[in-house]
Order: structure tokens, then C-alpha cells, then sequence
């Protein structure tokens, strides 16, 4: 015969249930590691470089920095094999790299230019722009087998009413990395872009 229980008991069983489960999922919650999350710093790696005199008192407009779809997370990327990435456990980015990276590349360009020759649109009021600049950032990875931080990137200069040719460059960085650290990660990320900012900046400027 099925067996069966009296019912004033229901409710307690009911009660033990959710009970259990409830410990169950705190004790999940509780054995999740704490998410660190990091930042590119708005200072660039050493020392801070004085604006250099530059060639041309040319004002630029950043007009736009791509980054390739597989960046737009918040996840720090490491490699997995020869063509696979894997998001670091616990490591987030406090700020999305489609973020981060135009902003810190602008504020590099203006410490080396001068902040009065770089600039973000809109324009002020009255100020024109002579160079409009676009950067297409093709690889900004750890390399397959570890052992370096790759940036490659393609940048041009245009003038905005088609006058002159534009300046046209294909730009590579690669850093050796000496661990596996996500600050050491953070570093190579901040070190590539400020490279970035000082081929443009001495290329474009050239007499």
C-alpha cells in the first residue's frame, strides 16, 4: 500500500526543504572566489614624457579607435592553445576596453603632443580640426605560447577636406611577459598602448 503522511507534517517538510536548499546555495555563494577587478591607469608606464615640440601645430580629432568583437567583455583574456582564449577566474576589467583604450590612447596622444593639439569630438566652439585620425586595433592579446603581449594596429591621418593623402601605417608591439600575473597582464596592456600613442605621435609629426 503507498505510504502516506499525516498532513499537519506537510508544512514542516516544506519547510526543511527550502531550508536546505537555501543553505545549499549560500554555501555555493560562499566557496566563489571574490571577483578582483582592474583598470588601465590614466598615467603612462615610467617616468611621464614632457610634450615633445612637435612639427606642426596641426589639431588632431580622434575620430575613432576600433577594437576587435572579441574584446568587447569584461573578462581579462589568456590563451588556450593555438587559437583559443579563456577568461582569468575571478579577474574583470572595471571598464570596458571599447572604453578604456580610446581614452587612454587620447590622453597619451595629448601628453605628447599637447592637450590644446588633441581632441575628442565634439569640437569646441570655434576650433577646427587639420587632422582627422582613425585607429583600427587588429590584435591586442597574449600571444599563443605566452611568452609575449601582442598589439598590432593600423592607423591613418587624414585631412578632413581631402587635400593631401592620407598617412597610412601598419604599427606592432610585442612585449615579453614575465608571468601569468593579471597585474602583470594590466601592465603590458597599458605599456602597448602607450608605444601605440609614441609611433603615431613621432610618425604623423615628422617634418
Amino acid at each position: 500500500m503507498p505510504s502516506s503522511r499525516p498532513l499537519h507534517l506537510l508544512p514542516r517538510l516544506a519547510l526543511g526543504a527550502t531550508l536546505t536548499a537555501w543553505l545549499l546555495a549560500l554555501a555555493a555563494c560562499g566557496s566563489s572566489p571574490p571577483v578582483q577587478l582592474y583598470r588601465l591607469p590614466s598615467a603612462p608606464p615610467g617616468a611621464a614624457a614632457a610634450p615633445a615640440p612637435v612639427a606642426t601645430d596641426a589639431v588632431w580629432l580622434v575620430s575613432s579607435v576600433r577594437l576587435p568583437d572579441y574584446l568587447d567583455r569584461d573578462a581579462l583574456l589568456w590563451p588556450s592553445g593555438a587559437t583559443g582564449l579563456r577568461a582569468l577566474p575571478g579577474q574583470r576589467w572595471a571598464e570596458p576596453l571599447r572604453d578604456a583604450v580610446p581614452r587612454v590612447l587620447r590622453a597619451d596622444l595629448a601628453r605628447l603632443r599637447g592637450t590644446d593639439k588633441v581632441w575628442a569630438a565634439p569640437l569646441p566652439t570655434g576650433l577646427r580640426a587639420q587632422r582627422v585620425l582613425r585607429v583600427e586595433v587588429q590584435t591586442l592579446e597574449v600571444s599563443a605560447d605566452a611568452r609575449q603581449f601582442d598589439l598590432v594596429a593600423r592607423w591613418w591621418l587624414a585631412d578632413p577636406d581631402g587635400r593631401t593623402p592620407a598617412l597610412v601605417r601598419q604599427f606592432e608591439h610585442h612585449l615579453p611577459l614575465k608571468d601569468a600575473e593579471a597585474d602583470t597582464l594590466v601592465a603590458a596592456h597599458r605599456q602597448a598602448l602607450w608605444a601605440l600613442a609614441q609611433d603615431i605621435a613621432r610618425t604623423a609629426d615628422q617634418p
